[in-house]
């Protein structure tokens, strides 16, 4: 039986090698030393946390967008997590390795956290405390004329307005006479039209103009859209009228003015979208009012008693507007904020899309979407295609409002909500370039501190003023008779019993 192998539950056993004592305590001390090595690294991880730490910290205590409430136990919590993986680290068993996977995943976070919160304050900083507007003089000439640039056309005839703009238009003749090195013929023409159909007719060789009026060309001079291409421009800043400062914890009014303008966000251009949002922060309320941008108003020190569209009050500066919005209902205006239509497209990519529920279906004028009668979910191109429609729907420009301000409410009620601030980066990185406001940076913070402090369900209303189409002469545009919206009195007077209790008048 000796020399017959043993089995044991059907299978054959094997000896274990036989280590010797040195042979052990070689294996047990290579063990320790790797422990000890990982623990060391541990260790090293957790202190790299910490500095993560003090620093994420530091940059949210002085951004001053955390109210204190919040901010100390955030704080406190991320001293605790880190005497958590530190002590993680002087275990005897493996628990130093959750210790270092938990210290890494933090301190992944926070570092996202500090680029987050610098990316926000950079954007705060870049978008606030505007303070001056931007006229891009511009001198034209036919697609197909020779000149490529200003030399080429020193010996020619260039046609100015005296309607609007001299000041402007005085300069620009002025630069391009200092960068030709003499002087340049003038041919001058009552107004803007006149002035477009001359250079159409080949009655001058160019024409000069402040690029605003691109728009007001394009609707009054048949055939003047694409006819002409720039030669050279002059960028013209002047300083935006200073409104007086608002106590953000105290009912405000903000203007918010939708612009297409190609340059940068300071260049002056008709305001195609003209709402003001008045906050209360205090009973939680917001009021969007829109108003029409055919409105037919006065435009305080621009046009005396004349009369011209609202719209057309953006050629002469945000400030302009805001001047003639407060004139209409009788409220002061203490900020404003200009977006570029194209912002509109990648803020609602960003939030994800919006839902808004349109009275009734149609087919848009841009790209054609085919919008439902009730509720759609909308992306940014259909977006923007849905809140400029007015040929297309019944009210025309009256239902484009109402449409506008559904728009706002939706991105609002979407920005408001906790998700957003995981795509807080997506939705600066969204506006940079195409979004600015005269709210100071300080103001801003205040802002936004105390609104997450009181929490963010405000509730939003809208209004809309209403009016009858006709036809009328309007001050930036000649003799020539422009479509306008005549203001509804009992309208503006329901606009503003509804400000006033809003605002807390009452």
């Amino acid at each position: 039986m000796s020399n017959k192998k043993k089995y044991h539950r059907g299978r054959r056993e094997e000896k274990k090698p036989h280590l010797s004592n040195a042979a052990k305590r070689k294996l047990e001390q290579e063990k320790k030393q790797s422990k000890g090595l990982g623990q060391f690294i541990g260790k090293v991880i957790c202190i790299i946390q910490l500095m993560v730490t003090i620093g994420f910290g530091i940059l949210l205590w002085h951004s001053g967008l955390m109210p204190n409430k919040y901010l100390i136990p955030i704080l406190v919590a991320l001293f605790v997590l880190f005497g958590i993986t530190f002590g993680l680290q002087f275990l005897r068993n493996k628990g130093y390795i959750v210790g270092i996977i938990l210290s890494v995943i933090i301190s992944l976070l926070l570092s996202y956290g500090i680029y987050s919160l610098s990316s926000a304050n950079k954007f705060l900083k870049d978008v606030s405390g505007a303070k001056y507007k931007t006229d891009n003089m511009v001198a034209v000439v036919l697609t197909d004329d020779p000149a490529k640039s200003i030399e080429d056309a020193k010996d020619y005839t260039f046609g100015t307005q005296t309607t609007t703009d001299i000041e402007n238009t005085k300069k620009m003749v002025k630069e391009m006479e200092k960068e030709l090195g003499s002087a340049i013929t003038i041919k001058e023409y009552d107004n803007i039209q006149e002035l477009g159909a001359a250079i159409l007719n080949k009655e001058v060789d160019s024409g000069i103009y402040n690029e605003s009026m691109s728009g007001i060309l394009q609707e009054t001079v048949e055939g003047y859209d694409g006819a002409t291409r720039v030669l050279y421009q002059y960028g013209i800043h002047t300083e935006v009228e200073e409104q007086q400062p608002a106590d953000v914890t105290k009912p405000f009014s903000i203007f918010i003015s939708g612009i297409d303008v190609s340059g940068p966000i300071s260049t002056n251009s008709r305001s195609d979208v003209n709402i003001i949002m008045t906050v209360n922060p205090q009973t939680k309320k917001i009021l969007l009012t829109t108003t029409p941008r055919d409105y037919y108003v006065t435009i305080p020190e621009v046009s005396g008693s004349a009369r011209d569209k609202l719209t057309h009050a953006g050629i002469y500066g945000v400030d302009a507007s805001i001047r003639t919005l407060e004139n209409l209902y009788g409220i002061d205006i203490a900020y404003y904020a200009r977006v570029n239509f194209d912002s509109v497209i990648k803020i609602v990519d960003v939030v994800g899309g919006v839902d808004v529920n349109s009275e009734e279906a149609f087919t848009t004028t841009i790209d054609g979407y085919n919008i439902q009668q009730g509720m759609n979910h909308l992306n940014g191109k259909q977006t923007l295609a849905f809140v400029r429609e007015r040929y297309n729907v019944a009210g025309g420009d009256n239902q484009r409002g109402l449409n506008q301000q559904k728009v706002i409410t939706a991105i609002l009620q979407k920005m408001m909500t906790p998700s957003m601030i995981v795509q807080v980066d997506s939705l600066l990185s969204s506006v940079e370039g195409s979004f600015e406001t005269n709210m100071t940076h300080e103001e801003m913070q205040k802002l936004i501190k105390t609104q997450i402090n009181s929490g963010l369900d405000f509730d939003i209303q809208s209004v809309a003023a209403t009016g009858t189409g006709g036809s009328d002469v309007c001050f930036s545009t000649g003799t020539q008779p422009l479509y306008v919206t005549y203001p509804d009195e009992n309208s503006i007077n329901e606009i503003k019993a509804q400000l006033n209790e809003i605002i807390g008048n009452n």
